[in-house]
């Protein structure tokens, strides 16, 4: 059985700077991280290969050369190999770009399990997995909290809906994004750290993917940043000395705007 786990390297900092003329980050010489749903994701996938005979990981990730150290880290964790889709093609990918990129290399690999965070803390649109899913055509549940069951046909996973959880019997091939904060990442393996100088990141390329050009990278990206700025916070209000007269304030202004 295999899994893969799709991996971001994010910025570990609020102190972003932008680059004017793509409005994309200026990653150079911010410290980074491995993005935190994704470790979750990890965990989760390494817990199926501890209960389960024959599961093969595969962490995934698209970036620059040096994400090859966030990679040798998951291999660190547990996973048994490691991939970075690295080309000049693939920057200033969008969501859309960045998910056909690595259904692109999924799509060779054939995993029967994709996992992947809930979303990025330096995008929050949680939309790569589910592309991935998309470009795949395979199923996909989104805000899985836990994994319950997982058979050679199928994986069973709650599903956590804010008021409401829902249990999900789904076939494989199917991609799942991880949401929960119940499932804590483990400490890296000091034997795998031992021996971390015998692993290798192994790294792809556009030709390696064999993917459409025209759906790569800026150029492949349909959406565009327009203009990126800090909105100016206004707090504007009236304080009242005298609750009664507050409380009536409160209530003329509801009417006049219709909320009450």
């Amino acid at each position: 059985m295999k899994i893969a786990v799709c991996i971001k390297e994010v910025p570990d900092t609020d102190r972003v700077r932008i680059d004017r003329k793509t409005n994309t980050l200026i990653r150079t010489g911010i410290p980074v991280i491995i993005n935190p749903d994704d470790l979750i994701a990890l965990e989760a996938a390494l817990r199926i290969k501890d209960r389960t005979e024959d599961v093969h990981v595969t962490t995934v990730s698209m970036g620059p050369p040096q994400v090859k150290d966030s990679l040798l880290k998951t291999y660190l964790l547990g996973a048994d190999r490691t991939v970075l889709l690295t080309d000049r093609e693939f920057a200033g990918s969008d969501t859309f770009a960045t998910s056909y990129t690595l259904a692109s290399f999924l799509k060779d690999m054939r995993p029967d399990l994709i996992l992947c965070g809930k979303q990025a803390i330096d995008g929050d649109t949680a939309q790569v997995g589910p592309g991935i899913a998309e470009h795949l055509s395979i199923p996909q549940v989104t805000y899985v909290k836990s994994i319950s069951g997982f058979t050679g046909q199928s994986v069973t996973v709650e599903r956590d809906m804010d008021c409401f959880s829902e249990s999900i019997e789904v076939k494989l091939p199917c991609l799942l994004t991880i949401s929960s904060r119940d499932i804590m990442p483990r400490y890296i393996s000091i034997k795998r750290f031992i021996k971390k100088d015998e692993h290798s990141v192994e790294t792809v390329d556009a030709t390696g993917i064999k993917a459409d050009a025209g759906f790569l990278g800026l150029d492949g990206s349909p959406t565009r940043v327009v203009k990126v700025f800090t909105p100016e916070q206004a707090q504007a209000g009236k304080i009242f000395e005298d609750p009664d007269q507050g409380i009536n304030e409160v209530a003329e202004f509801l009417k006049r705007v219709k909320r009450y």
